[in-house]
């Protein structure tokens, strides 16, 4: 059998109880990104986008590293900008139109802080490690990379993360609003899959629209004001919750178009 270190360097997925986990897997290298690997993000989350049963995605990197950043050795060919490939990535991922949740172990840095930082949501193991490092290699670091970054954290903690490209440890990840939650390594698993589990019973209606808000998206009130009038989900939650059970919500994005139209 072809050893874990032997593998390919690929981006596997699966898609089970509304949950698509995808896994960045480059065990030789950290889980370090390839161009192919970059490249094959936004295909990726592009099919897993408009698949009903597609509830939520999980981001993860194989074994007990998330991902270490870029490969550099294999963004060298000619004409080749790693920068764009990374960009074009991460902005696939802060599109995708349903909730989103990184579970980080050990290394997150460069451009594995990058697609976290995309994410809507990290959790992740104690003692897990995180960093912005563009101030290592003398690059300017994306304008909406740093925009994104600075939002999450605040100004005065992205500009310490990129000014100094500092490794930072889970306690003043989760004190900078980096990550939200830091768990054990014995209960993470459990309680991203718990978590997932609370994410795929809410009203997608809901999260939907709250994502596209909470991003800043001000064009499309009227839309979700519509769809909230059809949805039936507002009566449904109200009848369960007074009936004490739980709901059925029935809007679904794909049946609405949505992920076909959420392009900024």
């Amino acid at each position: 059998m072809e050893s874990p270190k032997a593998q390919p360097p690929r981006l596997r997925h699966t898609v089970a109880d509304g949950v698509a986990t995808v896994v960045i897997s480059n065990p030789a290298k950290r889980n370090a990104m390839t161009a192919g690997m970059w490249r094959a993000l936004p295909e990726l989350l592009g099919q897993l986008a408009v698949q009903e049963a597609v509830r939520v995605l999980v981001l993860t990197g194989e074994g007990g590293t998330f991902c270490a950043g870029a490969d550099i050795s294999s963004l060298q060919a000619p004409g080749e900008d790693p920068q764009s490939l990374a960009v074009c990535a991460e902005e696939a991922l802060a599109a995708f139109p349903k909730p989103t949740l990184a579970v980080v172990r050990g290394y997150c840095v460069g451009g594995g802080c990058q697609l976290a930082t995309a994410c809507d949501l990290r959790f992740a193991e104690q003692g897990s490690r995180f960093g912005v490092t563009p101030a290592k290699l003398g690059i300017v670091y994306p304008a909406a990379s740093t925009r994104r970054l600075a939002a999450l954290v605040g100004p005065a903690a992205a500009k310490y993360l990129l000014f100094s490209g500092e490794l930072i440890g889970t306690e003043r990840a989760l004190r900078t609003g980096l990550v939200d939650e830091v768990l054990p390594e014995d209960e993470l698993g459990r309680r991203a899959a718990e978590f997932t589990r609370i994410l795929v019973s809410r009203s997608r209606l809901t999260q939907c629209a709250a994502k596209e808000f909470a991003a800043g998206r001000t064009d499309r009130d009227a839309y979700w004001a519509e769809q909230a009038r059809g949805s039936g989900d507002t009566a449904e939650g109200v009848a369960a919750f007074l009936e004490r059970r739980a709901p059925r919500f029935t809007w679904a994005p794909e049946a609405a178009g949505f992920p076909a139209s959420t392009g900024r």
